[in-house]
């Protein structure tokens, strides 16, 4: 009799098949709040797939086109979801190391 071969498991997942998300991955449209010298935020990854409208994005004043995967964010106070905007992933992510007077350029 020979040996059983071992089924090979992806890294995300369990042993009985079920996908696994790791902490603090980052899952498109599950909210999350983060905390930053600007005060706390309400942020949503989006894959803009569903997207037929395109946005302006207020960290570089640039378009983000139609299905181009994006992040939404919005003040984590009652009422901030009216000021929800679109930003570039790595403009929300640079947002701090801009400040009044910088240059984007």
């Amino acid at each position: 009799m020979s040996p059983r071969r071992a089924r090979r498991r992806g890294p995300f997942e369990r042993p009985d098949g079920r996908a696994v998300r790791p902490v603090g991955s980052q899952v498109p449209g599950v909210d999350r709040v983060e905390s930053a010298h600007d005060g706390d935020w309400v942020v949503r990854n989006v894959s803009g797939a569903a997207q037929g409208k395109a946005y302006r994005c207020p960290g570089c004043e640039q378009e983000i086109g139609p299905g181009l995967p994006h992040v939404v964010s919005w003040p984590a106070w009652s009422g901030g979801e009216d000021e929800r905007r679109h930003w570039h992933t790595a403009c929300w992510r640079n947002r701090a190391n801009r400040g009044p007077g910088r240059s984007r350029y």
